[in-house]
């Protein structure tokens, strides 16, 4: 899994696994789906996320595997 934010664009993005990538969907305004060939969710964008998440929670982003 690899995580991505791009200050130019303004995004977060989450890939979950590298397949091809053949579809997205815009699920909600600003959240988008990419879907593989299987239609299995593959990556997550949010778009403007400093409308989102202070920078502060951008730069100290925590995970907790369970």
């Amino acid at each position: 899994m690899r995580i991505r934010v791009d200050k130019e664009t303004d995004t977060l993005y989450f890939r979950l696994d590298e397949n091809k990538i053949v579809e997205s969907e815009e699920i909600q305004p600003g959240v988008i789906l990419d879907y593989d060939n299987s239609n299995n969710v593959i990556g997550i964008e949010f778009l403007d996320i400093s409308t989102r998440v202070s920078q502060a929670e951008l730069a100290s982003m925590q995970f907790q595997a369970m």
